[in-house]
């Protein structure tokens, strides 16, 4: 597997195309993490108060709800200027954060989270959908696995610089460290050899273009599997996560020991998507979403037993068992769905599979005080092995090579 896992990076990485988003998501991904981490600490700051903290997070959340009608800019326009045009709207965005030094300015810094937000659920179905197109066919469950790879490395790596930024220099300066990094991918996109033809005017009233990427999503039987297992694990998965310091205080550790865990847990999610492209090709996307939800399962109910060294393994697992629904959901959606359609389903599904993240979150965090978290976290893994069981079970499902008829091609 191990030389399998090398060939295949080799061979995403030589794709000239695949190579250059690879750098882009790199490259905007560690500003938008180093982000994440200091918008909360510069709110905490200013005010004092966690429950504004913790909006930070909200706002940049929330638009996910409105996946099926932000997709639709996506599958309107094309989508490499979209992509780059996004990337320089949030660099102005993120500029005007230097005016923010008091509590009575923190309107202008949620208000460009959200807007962050917004852009983000834009900005991945465009290039989900570009990278349908413009990327090898074959490589898509292998650069995907990458994507995530590249991805959580830069979870390991940018909330520190950030942190690091922000004390140094303060939240202005972080802000101004992502909208750099915003420039440098709108670089990298424009040197993508695509030609896109322009999208044939839309049919039908708004409100129909707006649910066509849902009906879609709900009538294609893989896909609905795959977005509603993912769904419920991300459900379950937030649930999980707001009791994470409630298993570090029963390890008799302190706080900032969930920074350990989390980056243990980012070590496994590096290693699934290094291997995902050859498991998906071995297992097929609903055996390899049903696996890695099963083994999220049994890591998260064994946290409940105090113990140093399980813990550790525990979060790899959770780490290494959560991408793999993500990785085949989103293989699949890019596989089996019309290009046309591409940026709405896209939307649609990020809102379906990532929206209970947040419901789970809020959950967890209320019943933790209620009830002892041991007893929540095998009743989580218990719904999570539930999850795998069904998921599992279900007819594979054939990718249909004639779904999709790509508008944009490698020049």
């Amino acid at each position: 597997m191990t030389t399998m896992t090398t060939w295949t990076a080799v061979r995403v990485l030589r794709d000239r195309n695949a190579g250059l988003y690879l750098a882009g998501v790199v490259i905007s991904g560690f500003g938008t993490s180093a982000l994440w981490l200091a918008s909360g600490v510069w709110v905490k700051d200013l005010t004092g108060s966690d429950g504004l903290a913790a909006l930070c997070m909200l706002a940049m959340w929330a638009p996910t709800l409105a996946g099926p009608l932000l997709g639709t800019l996506a599958d309107r326009m094309r989508r490499k200027p979209l992509l780059m045009g996004t990337n320089l709207l949030l660099t102005v965005l993120l500029l005007s954060l230097f005016t923010v030094d008091s509590p009575g300015d923190l309107w202008l810094l949620f208000t460009v989270l959200f807007v962050y937000g917004a852009a983000g659920v834009v900005h991945d179905a465009a290039e989900s959908a570009l990278v349908a197109s413009a990327v090898d066919h074959s490589l898509l469950g292998d650069f995907n696995g990458m994507r995530m790879t590249a991805t959580e490395g830069m979870k390991l790596l940018a909330p520190l610089a950030g942190a690091g930024v922000y004390a140094a220099y303060g939240g202005a300066s972080v802000a101004l460290l992502d909208a750099l990094t915003f420039v440098l991918a709108t670089a990298v996109y424009a040197a993508l050899r695509v030609r896109e033809e322009r999208p044939a005017p839309p049919a039908g009233g708004r409100r129909g273009q707006i649910t066509e990427g849902v009906r879609h999503l709900r009538a294609h039987p893989l896909l609905r599997a795959l977005a509603l297992g993912g769904g419920v694990t991300m459900l379950c998965a937030g649930f999980s996560g707001a009791l994470v310091y409630a298993v570090v205080e029963d390890l008799g550790h302190s706080p900032e020991y969930a920074g350990v865990l989390y980056a243990v847990q980012g070590a496994g999610s590096v290693a699934t998507g290094l291997c995902s492209g050859p498991a998906l090709r071995h297992l097929g996307a609903r055996r390899f979403a049903a696996y890695g939800i099963a083994l999220l399962a049994v890591a998260v109910a064994l946290r409940a037993v105090p113990s140093d060294p399980l813990a550790l393994i525990c979060s790899a697992a959770i780490g290494a068992g959560l991408p793999a629904v993500l990785i085949a959901t989103l293989t699949s959606v890019q596989r089996e769905t019309p290009d046309a359609l591409l940026g709405r389903v896209t939307a649609t599904a990020g809102t379906v599979v990532f929206t209970p993240n947040v419901v789970g979150l809020a959950a967890g965090a209320a019943l933790v005080e209620l009830t002892g978290h041991r007893l929540l976290l095998m009743a989580t893994g218990a719904a999570l092995a539930v999850t795998a069981a069904a998921l599992g079970g279900g007819h594979t499902g054939r990718t249909t090579p004639e779904a999709r008829r790509p508008s944009a091609e490698r020049e």
